[in-house]
């Protein structure tokens, strides 16, 4: 047991929510509440549904990851009040009385919109309970890709080239907005990525070969966000890097992902068996010690806490080229944030007891 565990902590687990990774977030939690349950919390765990409810679920793991946990008829809504004195969550019972329970610390296994954007942080500021990961400023900043680069421009890590395109310049003027966005990225070649700005696990990303694909490529990603990313392509290897700590982070070493897919989208990392991950040990040293000074550096300047995995390219050139940072990063088992750590030496409960700790400690 850690210091901050002389009694039994009560641990509030929340999965699933109104985002595009509903799914990845369900996969997450069940190895979460795994790791969490060899530690002996007493856990309440709070499903979210697709259309925005909230239930205290005593869902098997199984019923977790299928979905078929909102089936259940023992499910009792939950909330979350913005009320510090409470310091917990009410639960109602079938004729709508609410009995109030304390929480020592929640765990937000959610990804995506109103899960790692600042949205729930801001709620359990408010509320006054301890969170696993990072706060609300950093959440919101690193949530948005364009706002990200801006911040780790200031860092001095190498960037790809790109634009951003706004909804509501497009909507006026797509065909200018596209050519204006071409012009800022391409360099000769006519291969770029869009995304959206404010999206995860590559939902609604596109790579584009030729310019007459960029547009339907920025309307697709308009779809899921306000704003539309356009990146240049970078030929190299996709590396990433787990940090873990508040005011004094660490690092691990350096993770390689072998995609199958024609680049790492949501298939590729979820669905696809063929894509892996490994330790890219045959790095030279110069290099890991780049990635892993720039990945710490990145989490200072975004004011981060708690975990990130940063993500970078090592092309051709042998450039380490900053890509993005996720700030709750996935627990699924093919995961590269939970693996990183026990090549290190940390397995995950020892992991998920040191995030607790840090939640703890800045609370």
């Amino acid at each position: 047991m850690s210091e901050n565990q002389t009694k039994t902590l009560k641990i509030a687990v929340i999965f699933g929510g109104c985002s595009d990774e509903h799914e990845v977030s369900r996969m997450s939690a069940v190895n979460v509440l795994n790791g969490l349950r060899a530690d002996h919390y007493e856990i309440k765990v709070i499903g979210i549904t697709k259309n925005g409810r909230w239930y205290l679920t005593e869902a098997s793991n199984e019923e977790i990851y299928d979905g078929s946990w909102e089936a259940r008829e023992d499910n009792r809504q939950v909330v979350i009040p913005a009320d510090p004195i409470l310091h917990g969550i009410l639960v109602f019972d079938e004729k709508d009385h609410a009995v109030g329970e304390y929480i020592d610390c929640v765990f937000p296994v959610l990804h995506g919109d109103n899960g790692e954007d600042g949205t729930i942080q801001g709620l359990l500021t408010m509320a006054g309970i301890p969170y696993v990961g990072c706060g609300i400023k950093a959440s919101a900043v690193s949530m948005d890709k364009t706002a990200t680069k801006i911040i780790a421009g200031t860092t001095g890590v190498t960037q790809a080239r790109y634009a951003v395109v706004k909804k509501k310049d497009f909507e006026k003027d797509p065909a200018g907005e596209t050519e204006r966005a071409f012009k800022e990225v391409s360099d000769g070649s006519e291969t770029m990525f869009v995304k959206p700005s404010s999206a995860g696990s590559s939902v609604g990303v596109t790579k584009v070969t030729k310019k007459e694909e960029l547009q339907p490529a920025i309307e697709n990603a308009l779809i899921y966000d306000d704003k539309a990313l356009i990146e240049e392509l970078i030929v190299g290897r996709e590396i990433e890097i787990a940090v873990l700590g508040n005011e004094h982070p660490e690092h691990t070493a350096v993770g390689e992902i072998l995609t199958a897919g024609v680049f790492y989208d949501y298939d590729s990392k979820y669905n696809n068996p063929e894509s892996t991950t490994r330790i890219a040990d045959d790095l030279p040293e110069e290099v890991k010690a780049e990635v892993g000074d720039y990945a710490i550096k990145i989490f200072k300047a975004l004011d981060c806490r708690g975990l990130s995995r940063v993500d970078f390219f090592y092309d051709e050139k042998g450039r380490v080229v900053f890509n993005e940072i996720n700030t709750m990063p996935g627990f699924t088992n093919i995961s590269m944030y939970p693996q990183l750590w026990e090549n290190a030496g940390l397995s995950q409960p020892e992991l998920l007891r040191r995030l607790i700790d840090l939640a703890l400690e800045e609370a």
